[in-house]
């Protein structure tokens, strides 16, 4: 990333080798992350930390990510945030289903590394020009 200010990314995930590969991926990357290990947690600090994405897994103690996602896609403050699915369910048909759920989007893990630094890009430029 070469311009303005460091775009911000919640990262949602309980698995602390997850959600260290995943971060080490974004920072290098030039992304800001903030890191959160449950649903009820990223609700908590979502208004303070304002993510420009939101990374999250489903399978989250206290509370799931799908629950997480729609309790925050309620949420006026966050309503415009895009919350990607990053989840080991790929199975045929997850992708629907879980998209059907409200979420922005979806990666599957284990991720491809260069494909995931190309979706998130991507996630990051749509919400920068206002595309759902």
């Amino acid at each position: 990333m070469t311009h303005g200010t460091k775009k911000k990314i919640m990262v949602v995930e309980d698995n602390p080798m997850n959600k260290i590969l995943t971060k080490e991926i974004l920072t290098v990357q030039g992304y800001e992350i903030i890191e959160a290990s449950s649903g009820s947690d990223a609700i908590k600090r979502i208004a303070g930390d304002k993510p420009d994405l939101i990374l999250m897994d489903l399978n989250l103690p206290e509370m799931d990510g799908i629950t997480a996602t729609k309790i925050l896609k309620s949420n006026d403050v966050c309503k415009g945030i895009p919350i990607i699915a990053l989840t080991a369910s790929a199975m045929k048909g997850d992708e629907e289903k879980i998209l059907a759920e409200g979420f922005d989007g979806y990666i599957s893990k284990p991720i491809d590394m260069k494909q995931f630094v190309k979706d998130i890009a991507s996630y990051i430029k749509k919400k920068a020009e206002g595309q759902p």
